[in-house]
């Protein structure tokens, strides 16, 4: 399952199915689950632990230094769940002190061509992150949304779950959960409502989601006021409780 050509440290622990291509290098305090597969020319670095049946291509960097001009060396680590699909020439740096310490992945994520993903950065679950996306470190994405190719995303933001960026978005304040967004910088341009449907949200639950949206963005509310109203929304709708913690937890503000 290990291609003689690869170069595994001795500390490093794999699952006895796992397959390692050639010119791979793995190094000590590695672990990788079972069903995983490791394509030709991958570096993995640890503290690093993958879980199973996940698949890295060629080229890419995992679990490499954060780069970031504080970092003087600690064992800081990555963490990354099952299921996950990581393509061609992806980076993913571990994390740094400054913050928990750990950079997380979780599960049945499909993370595409050349994405980097920062120290301390945390990934939710089934996210897809187009070709070219740059995450920043300590930025936090909820599970489901999607980033299309060459979107950037400025350190520290968090992204809700179910959101969508078109095309080369550039993020440097917060995106709520359910809203997609577009534009340098960013800007809100309506609801997620197709993702929305095909994960079986139902007409009912959509509207009540619409009528947050519209408070939000288009009753000309002040942010606290609007919060207090979708707040008050949440207590009949509970699908609407996904924007009032959003909301309680930024810190760096939304995009409006």
């Amino acid at each position: 399952m290990i291609d003689p050509r690869a170069v595994i440290d001795p500390a490093a622990h794999l699952a006895e199915d796992v397959t390692v291509g050639p010119f791979s290098i793995i190094g000590a305090d590695v672990e990788i689950g079972a069903g995983s597969s490791i394509g030709p020319h991958v570096v993995i670095q640890g503290p690093t632990r993958i879980g199973k049946n996940n698949r890295i291509y060629q080229f890419a960097s995992i679990g490499d230094a954060p780069q970031d001009k504080k970092y003087a060396g600690e064992p800081t680590r990555l963490e990354i769940g099952d299921n996950n699909t990581i393509r061609e020439f992806c980076t993913i740096n571990r994390g740094t002190i400054q913050d928990a310490g750990v950079t997380q992945i979780g599960n049945d994520n499909w993370i595409m061509a050349y994405v980097h993903i920062a120290h301390d950065c945390r990934i939710g679950n089934q996210i897809i992150l187009a070709n070219g996306v740059t995450l920043a470190g300590h930025v936090h994405i909820g599970d489901q949304a999607i980033l299309g190719g060459f979107t950037k995303v400025h350190q520290f933001c968090h992204i809700g779950a179910h959101s969508f960026c078109g095309m080369d978005t550039g993020l440097n304040r917060d995106l709520p959960p359910y809203v997609m967004a577009a534009g340098m910088p960013a800007a809100p341009r309506g609801l997620n409502s197709e993702g929305l449907k095909r994960r079986g949200f139902t007409a009912g639950q959509l509207r009540n989601i619409k009528r947050a949206y519209r408070l939000l963005y288009r009753a000309g509310l002040k942010l606290e006021d609007a919060q207090a109203e979708i707040a008050e929304l949440a207590g009949s709708a509970p699908e609407v409780q996904l924007f009032v913690d959003f909301l309680r937890d930024s810190t760096r503000s939304i995009i409006r």
